[in-house]
């Protein structure tokens, strides 16, 4: 531990640069390229071999360090992207850092213990991630453990996310003069406010749990004319992809009898990749939580109740994973996504939790490699609750 610690301790005036330098400027999902460079040019100089694009994502990086030895793949994920408006307020420059930091610690040791480590930059989590993307072309086959700790305003193990598909409802009709020959016209806004209606009558038969919310990104040009295209884009949100797919199917149903009641055609397509289910390994959390202990964090509070989602989620359907929150700010009140919490990022307090956190990321890492029973017990769990 005590090696693990005087590392992380060295790095940590590179890492604080790094961070800063994000905040300093921030960049949205899927631009990230000078974020993306910072944190590359730092793996670099600590001897990771980088690919950078990486699966046709051009702000997105793949940083490995293979030791001679054999051992297990540890892969920590690299959030970078920022919020429109308010910068990072939802933390991803101290997160992007936290996870580069373990890796570059974990390098260090590597050689000795044996194993490889990934440190896998993931742009656009806030958006279209690419954990999605990078899980579906396999760049989690050969992984045996993916963590990522985020930002938070208190320590909460990891958890449950709901699984999502962002859909999208383009209907055409036809134009006309609203008021002069308006039984000329097909109306589109007809079908788009229809869908609504039913999606609003489908809630009362939909899981407690489920969430079904979305917005008209066009609904005409002007009142006196017969609006020929609509287009509204919604998130549907379940516990588990199971349900999901039922769910979508009747959110997918309430779009066409709209349609087909206001005589439109329907487009349906996905504007965003679709997130699965957070799936948290127990068995990897518990021994996170763990090291926490022995580095002094003590009562870190259960999984917090949570309807977002996560790109994390499709990682967790791939190799057993952890995403555990630490705190940043010392006060449960303040919410993520604000500027409040984004000015947390820079304080001291927020880096002497980051420090922490690379420590327990670290030591988790070091004994999944070191003991096969840890290892076979985490894929155990995964293959029973996944597979």
């Amino acid at each position: 531990m005590e090696q693990v610690r005087e590392k992380s301790e060295n790095l940590m005036p590179e890492l604080k640069l790094l961070s800063q330098s994000i905040y300093d400027e921030p960049e949205l999902g899927n631009e990230e390229f000078k974020s993306a460079q910072k944190h590359i040019s730092l793996l670099k100089k600590y001897g990771f071999q980088v690919t950078q694009p990486y699966l046709e994502v051009e702000t997105g990086f793949k940083a490995i360090y293979k030791s001679q030895k054999e051992g297990p793949t540890i892969a920590y994920l690299c959030e970078y992207d920022a919020l429109p408006g308010i910068g990072h307020g939802c933390g991803h420059n101290i997160l992007g850092t936290t996870s580069t930091g373990a890796g570059i610690v974990l390098k260090s040791l590597i050689d000795e213990i044996g194993g490889t480590v990934i440190v896998f930059g993931t742009p656009a989590e806030e958006t279209s991630g690419a954990k999605v993307k990078y899980a579906d072309e396999g760049a989690f086959e050969d992984v045996d453990i993916a963590l990522v700790a985020h930002p938070n305003s208190q320590y909460n193990r990891s958890g449950k996310s709901l699984a999502m598909e962002a859909i999208q409802f383009d209907y055409h009709g036809k134009t006309s003069h609203a008021a002069a020959a308006p039984e000329k016209g097909i109306n589109a806004l007809d079908a788009v406010i229809n869908t609504f209606n039913n999606i609003n009558a489908l809630r009362q038969q939909t899981a407690s749990d489920a969430r079904i919310h979305g917005v008209i990104k066009a609904g005409g040009e002007a009142a006196n004319i017969i609006p020929e295209h609509t287009m509204a884009q919604f998130y549907v949100r379940a516990q588990t992809k199971t349900y999901l797919n039922e769910l979508v199917k009747k959110v997918k149903a309430c779009a066409e009898g709209a349609s087909m009641a206001a005589g439109t055609s329907l487009e349906i397509s996905n504007y965003e990749y679709s997130y699965d289910n957070l799936v948290t390994n127990e068995t990897l959390s518990q021994l996170f939580v763990d090291q926490l202990d022995t580095l002094g964090v003590v009562g870190v509070s259960d999984a917090r109740d949570s309807f977002g989602s996560l790109d994390a989620g499709n990682v967790s359907h791939k190799c057993p994973t952890i995403h555990p929150y630490f705190d940043i700010v010392g006060d449960p009140s303040v919410a993520a996504h604000t500027r409040k919490f984004a000015e947390s990022t820079l304080t001291d307090y927020a880096y002497e939790n980051m420090q922490i956190v690379i420590c327990a990321l670290v030591l988790t890492a070091v004994k999944v490699i070191e003991n096969k029973a840890i290892l076979d017990q985490i894929k155990a769990e995964f293959d029973a609750q996944v597979k």
